[in-house]
């Protein structure tokens, strides 16, 4: 067999055909390996190498192709931001939206990692609500406040406080009980004892006129007169503001004369529906409500007195927080040692005060004051009466 003798890198190589049959014979004697499934390896060979050092045995290793890389894309050109802004959308462009579902949370190291949560809680620890809105069909009127109180009142759910007494006094003018609406009769204002008046009843008379101090004067003057008038709305006595046209006899209460649709004017003047213009007025008044301080001015001295003439008395009289219960009176005999200069000292007389407690600091209780006689000369005496503790009753020969 011939050698064939190859040169590399300036070394003489000898392959001979003896060397392939010594390798033929190892393999014999090399029990078979069963073929693995990977692909076979290229043959390996033995090479000499001549040389002055040594012969060496050298593997012969597969030679590996170049793998050529694709070529380069070209570069993206971007337009620029005006000729961008300018592109529109083709309304026949397709749009599709992506909608990612949430990844499932599984618990790391149980065997259920991989498949869906069950549903075993449910109707214990969550719900699924749905809502419905059901809109009724036509008109729907809203329940008014006494349907939705009467309704809290059956279900027992609120608790309200005790309901206010009835106001019983009176208007002497339009015979109303109870202050009125503030755009309407508006408040009540005191004329004498019990005798009781609203105030735009009073301040619509037509003799009644109002100060710059807010004080209504000519009040009991429109009131004699209008026990003997009558209204041309209600054919009640009482009425006292009548229209301002020349010989007009048309006369109305206040609250009548809204209701039979006069026209008031901001000059105080009242015109009866015969005789108001038609349209709108720019002097016209439509508001009628008063926030400023208004009072009956009136003789307190001769009301006091009256109160005091009069024999047994169904009204308290109080001012401020004094209320008297009773005058009490004085013989001849005691005019001299019940009285001075500045004051008199009647036998019987009672009266009760609403002032700060002498036992607490943040409360108040009921002093009695009364006089009383003793050895001929007053006795002062004054009772305290305070929850949770007995009477003390303090007397002295002075009022000081």
């Amino acid at each position: 067999m011939k050698d064939i003798v190859f040169c590399s890198n300036n070394c003489f190589v000898l392959y001979s055909a003896a060397v392939q049959a010594k390798n033929s014979e190892n393999k014999e004697s090399v029990p078979s390996l069963p073929q693995s499934p990977m692909k076979d390896r290229p043959p390996k060979a033995f090479h000499q190498y001549s040389n002055n050092i040594s012969t060496l045995d050298v593997h012969c290793l597969p030679q590996l192709q170049e793998k050529v890389s694709p070529p380069s894309s070209p570069p993206i050109m971007f337009p620029p931001a005006f000729e961008a802004a300018k592109v529109e959308a083709k309304p026949d462009e397709l749009k599709v939206t992506v909608k990612l579902k949430p990844r499932l949370k599984a618990i790391h190291g149980s065997l259920d990692d991989c498949r869906p949560p069950s549903k075993k809680w449910k109707g214990m620890k969550w719900k699924k609500w749905s809502i419905q809105v059901v809109i009724p069909k036509g008109s729907f009127k809203p329940p008014c406040e006494e349907e939705i109180d009467e309704f809290l009142k059956k279900l027992g759910t609120t608790l309200k406080p005790d309901p206010v007494p009835k106001d019983y006094r009176k208007c002497c003018f339009c015979h109303e009980e109870g202050d009125g609406l503030t755009d309407g009769p508006a408040r009540l204002l005191n004329l004498d004892l019990d005798l009781w008046v609203h105030l735009n009843c009073a301040l619509w008379s037509t003799e009644v006129y109002e100060t710059q101090a807010g004080a209504l004067i000519n009040v009991e003057l429109a009131l004699r007169r209008g026990l003997q008038m009558k209204c041309m709305f209600c054919h009640k006595m009482g009425a006292t503001s009548g229209c301002h046209r020349l010989r007009c006899t048309n006369i109305y209460h206040f609250t009548c004369a809204i209701k039979a649709q006069c026209m008031f004017f901001k000059d105080k003047t009242m015109l009866c529906p015969m005789h108001k213009p038609k349209g709108t007025h720019e002097q016209e008044l439509s508001y009628f409500a008063v926030f400023r301080r208004v009072y009956v001015q009136r003789d307190e001295v001769r009301q006091i007195a009256s109160i005091v003439q009069r024999g047994e008395r169904d009204h308290t009289f109080r001012v401020g927080s004094l209320i008297f219960h009773a005058v009490g009176q004085l013989l001849p005999q005691q005019m001299q040692a019940f009285h001075s200069s500045k004051a008199l000292f009647p036998v019987g007389y009672e009266a009760s005060r609403l002032y700060w407690s002498m036992r607490y600091a943040n409360r108040r209780c009921r002093y009695l004051c009364s006089i009383e006689e003793k050895d001929g000369l007053p006795l002062f005496v004054i009772r305290v009466v305070e929850q949770g503790h007995e009477d003390l009753v303090l007397t002295d020969t002075t009022p000081k």
